[in-house]
């Protein structure tokens, strides 16, 4: 996988695989990855290229970049099942929503959450809370 923390590099990784997809080009098993998750968001398609605007989740903006990144580690954590039971917790969700994307949503949202908690309290990122979170939409 592709991993920088670059912002700038990142996004144009991002907005370079949307193109290449656009344009019928090859992509490596990455970019298809990446293509397959802004194709199910069509509100992010014109933005992809705009590597440089900012978001700010407190006025109600959802970052694209960010969002197809969570979709990213989300769909990583369930091809190694890690955090352990993962997939568990997916397979749950799912036979409650009935919807796929529904369901990588909700757990992502918990990825966020435990993320942003992190960050605000300049602490380890809790995973147990991540775990809670899982059970909690499984229910």
């Amino acid at each position: 996988m592709f991993y920088t923390q670059d912002r700038t590099q990142q996004r144009q990784f991002l907005a370079n695989a949307w193109q290449k997809f656009l344009d019928k080009e090859v992509l490596d098993p990455l970019e298809t990855q990446l293509t397959q998750v802004i194709e199910m968001h069509p509100e992010y398609h014109a933005l992809i290229n705009n590597i440089e605007l900012n978001y700010f989740p407190e006025q109600g903006e959802v970052n694209p970049f960010l969002h197809i990144n969570l979709h990213l580690s989300l769909k990583e954590q369930l091809s190694i099942n890690q955090p352990l039971g993962i997939q568990q917790y997916y397979q749950k969700i799912l036979n409650k929503v009935k919807d796929p994307h529904e369901v990588e949503h909700r757990m992502m949202d918990c990825i966020a959450e435990m993320i942003f908690s992190s960050q605000k309290n300049n602490t380890p990122m809790d995973h147990q809370a991540y775990i809670r979170c899982l059970k909690a939409q499984s229910n």
